[in-house]
């Protein structure tokens, strides 16, 4: 359900509907929007009385939510929200570029790649110090290590960090060195963590599971909003099916879609989406004419030695050969690239 306010509505009135719904046991969101403020109901077993609330001051409507997802759904929130993170941001005119190694391997190697990043114009630097792996005996990251080169990469370039979260446990040490918490596919259903970050207030990048539907999506990032954390990027990062030449499958239908039901900025990841660098560029350029609001690329200066992923990573003079392309593609598709 969704209290709107009168565009004249005052502070105190705001503050007498939220105390209102805390009263009953739910929890208000309040969204402030372009025009008036709004105010999400969350926490109801059953439908409530909208009576409840239109006769109080500075209220001139009371809508019934009917979709799964309260708060992250355009019914909740018409307007597109941006995210602003360091000198990027996200869901706005430009076009957000994280970029980096799949793991940070060495400080020699992140510091590289960090300047690389820089010097097109990017604003974020993707790198992986814990790194949850299908195999127990492959390449787990450097964990602490791993934070410290991102944190020194980030003070040298002013760049933003993004880096994934593994569990609860090592949240706290993840989020004092990185800007953005990325939660990977694989933990896209642990719903203890969403909340963990949703508490934890960082801007959040959310990760699209191997076989989530779009719903499924959704209501993971919903976990995140209800605990009063609207700082959430979607990644659609493609999903598994019966194709075998590529390591899953790019599903662009999402953007739009997603852009259609939610108001949160959603980027893809043509390098996981793909599995194969030769497909990045043409499926990096697709998501932008899609309206994908950002990408996620993978960077390494020596593919061939890389501890993960080096099949799908770039190397640095394709990265830069792509980035002017998707300069021409961003202009044709009204946006802008940094």
């Amino acid at each position: 359900m969704l209290v709107v306010m009168r565009l004249d509505a005052s502070r105190k009135e705001i503050d007498t509907v939220k105390a209102r719904i805390s009263s009953f046991g739910f929890t208000p969101h309040e969204i402030p929007g372009v025009q008036r403020v709004a105010i999400g109901i969350t926490g109801n077993k059953a439908k409530v009385d909208p009576e409840i609330f239109l006769t109080l001051p500075g209220v001139v409507d009371v809508v019934s939510v009917s979709k799964p997802f309260k708060l992250v759904g355009r019914d909740f929130k018409p307007e597109q929200t941006v995210i602003t993170v360091g000198t990027g941001s996200f869901g706005g005119k430009e076009i957000g570029i994280i970029a980096g190694p799949c793991s940070v391997e060495s400080r020699g190697q992140i510091l590289e790649i960090a300047d690389l990043v820089k010097s097109t114009g990017a604003k974020f630097l993707r790198g992986g110090a814990f790194k949850p792996r299908t195999s127990p005996y492959a390449f787990q990251g450097l964990k602490l290590e791993g934070l410290e080169y991102l944190k020194e990469a980030a003070e040298r370039t002013g760049l933003s960090v993004v880096t994934e979260v593994k569990d609860v446990e090592t949240l706290p040490l993840v989020a004092e060195h990185s800007d953005i918490l990325q939660i990977g596919a694989r933990n896209m259903y642990n719903f203890s963590l969403l909340e963990k970050v949703g508490e934890l207030g960082k801007p959040v990048l959310l990760k699209r599971s191997f076989a989530a539907t779009i719903e499924e999506l959704l209501m993971a990032a919903e976990y995140i909003l209800s605990k009063g954390n609207y700082n959430v990027i979607l990644c659609e990062r493609g999903i598994r099916t019966f194709e075998t030449y590529t390591r899953n499958t790019l599903d662009l239908n999402a953007v739009p879609l997603v852009k259609k039901l939610s108001h949160l900025p959603i980027i893809v990841d043509p390098s996981h989406g793909t599995g194969a660098w030769d497909l990045v560029s043409p499926l990096a350029q697709a998501a932008i004419v899609a309206g994908a609001d950002g990408l996620m690329l993978e960077i390494h200066s020596h593919p061939e030695e890389a501890l993960s992923d080096g099949f799908q990573s770039l190397k640095p003079e394709t990265f830069l050969r792509l980035m002017r392309k998707l300069h021409s593609v961003a202009e044709l598709a009204g946006r802008t690239l940094s």
